[in-house]
């Protein structure tokens, strides 16, 4: 970015205020929250993630500088639930992602599939059809355990469940079964990310350096046996 083009210290400063402001409104909503979907308090997210994220940007412009924190955007966040209170159907939207890390492994796999099932070889012949033949064999969830096995690595996933009145009609959405998600109607969600992981890793190395580095340390273990 040019200097003609930066943002001025007095506007980075009027951010970091509003950043303050925002953090004092969503604490006070917290504290006087009405339930578990306040909307007050989903509204104070949202103006805290607006807040920090224009300071985040008008920081780095200026500064070349970012922030040590991360504060998810509003269309991260899912909305209040505003589905039936008594919902009489749910669906389970699941989503995993994977990498083929090994696809020799895969395609091996595949022709050992297409082989037990007396067909010629060629599906396997190529990674796209050695994964239709995968799928088609086994259950998500037995790939989901066995992936390293096929050359899989696994990536993020997410599991959603979403309430409704009724379930729909056989046939109703097979065309386009992922379009027409309320986030409203989302009951709960669960995700497991590499972001995630690699977090807890970081503290788990921090914890460890510093049971190591601490002078109250038992000094009377004994060591470890070298053949072990």
């Amino acid at each position: 970015m040019s200097d003609a083009a930066q943002p001025t210290a007095a506007e980075v400063r009027a951010a970091a205020e509003a950043v303050k402001t925002a953090l004092d409104r969503h604490l006070a909503a917290v504290e006087s929250r009405s339930g578990d979907d306040d909307p007050a308090v989903y509204e104070a997210f949202n103006q805290l993630a607006a807040a920090a994220e224009t300071y985040d940007e008008l920081l780095y412009d200026r500064y070349d500088e970012v922030t040590p924190f991360e504060i998810p955007g509003a269309e991260e966040a899912l909305p209040p639930y505003g589905g039936p209170e008594e919902p009489n159907a749910l669906s389970v939207l699941i989503r995993r992602d994977y990498a083929v890390v090994e696809p020799q492994r895969l395609l091996a796999h595949a022709q050992r599939i297409e082989e037990a099932d007396d067909e010629s070889p060629e599906a396997s012949n190529t990674v796209h059809g050695a994964l239709g033949l995968l799928f088609g064999e086994y259950e998500p969830d037995e790939i989901a355990s066995r992936h390293k096995e096929f050359g899989l690595e696994e990536g993020d996933s997410t599991l959603w469940v979403t309430a409704s009145d009724e379930i729909p009609d056989p046939g109703e959405w097979l065309e386009a079964p992922f379009e027409q998600v309320d986030p409203e109607a989302v009951v709960c969600r669960f995700d497991v990310s590499a972001v995630f992981d690699d977090d807890a890793d970081d503290e788990e190395d921090d914890d460890d350096l510093e049971s190591a580095l601490s002078p109250d340390a038992d000094e009377d273990l004994e060591p470890l046996d070298a053949d072990r």
